[in-house]
């Protein structure tokens, strides 16, 4: 994949501890592969002082000490490493997660049909039938922002925000789908279904968020007997979606 990137970033500061290098204005893969690679990169690096690397859709937060490392310096350590270049030992996971679709599950699935014309099924069909990028990571504890919706049923947010919405949903907001958390969080998105999969779950000390930037995603319909089969076995701690074999 060609990683059609500006000369230089731009760089933003974030607060005193905090800086944004901005690899484009568009949303895109292979940008999104250049900020991957970047984060990969400078974690090798170690520069002393960095704290935490966060990618985003478009850019790179860089969370640092400023008492340890100058702003200045970590800017050097950003250009010295420009072009970012994807490491050929970099493997992403691809995972099959289930969901169960429509109903009290996904109460706004029949609304996302209407507003296209299409049957519920001819949606969840749609839904289930692509294979989606996890862009980031952000908002709440394991909230998986997904790219790869098919255009056939980008829906615009709501235009009244629920303050509260079902642990594990599975949403849509515009050209994007998303897997929420294990938690109640407010949400604009449409509900279209629920995972019994915890994308965030403290309890595996080894992997707390499931998921991350640069892994694939393919949903896979399942009855309410499995969804609550499924359920009862994440919450006994079994890890519930499928690792299937990494990319390059």
């Amino acid at each position: 994949m060609t990683l059609d990137l500006p000369a230089t970033p731009r760089f933003l500061d974030a607060g005193e501890g905090g800086l944004v290098v901005e690899l484009g204005e568009t949303i895109s893969e292979a940008i999104n592969v250049g900020v991957i690679a970047l984060g990969d990169a400078l974690g090798a690096l170690a520069p002393p002082g960095v704290q935490e690397l966060v990618p985003t859709y478009r850019s790179l937060l860089v969370l640092f000490d400023p008492l340890e490392l100058p702003r200045t310096t970590l800017r050097e350590h950003v250009l010295a490493l420009w072009p970012p270049r994807p490491s050929a030992a970099r493997r992403h996971a691809r995972w099959r997660v289930p969901v169960f679709y429509g109903g009290e599950a996904g109460v706004d699935l029949d609304f996302v049909a209407a507003t296209h014309g299409l049957s519920p099924d001819e949606v969840v069909a749609l839904h289930a039938g692509a294979d989606y990028r996890v862009y980031m990571i952000g908002f709440a504890p394991g909230f998986a922002y997904l790219g790869g919706l098919p255009a056939a049923i980008h829906t615009s947010r709501r235009h009244d925000p629920r303050m509260k919405t079902p642990p594990c949903s599975i949403s849509i907001g515009g050209q994007q789908t998303a897997i929420s958390p294990p938690l109640e969080v407010p949400s604009g998105w449409h509900l279209i279904g629920r995972t019994p999969v915890r994308s965030y779950d403290p309890r595996r000390t080894d992997r707390p968020f499931l998921f991350e930037a640069g892994d694939a995603i393919r949903f896979e319909p399942v009855a309410a007997s499995d969804y609550r089969d499924l359920c009862a076995a994440a919450e006994a701690g079994e890890d519930v979606a499928v690792r299937e074999a990494a990319d390059a």
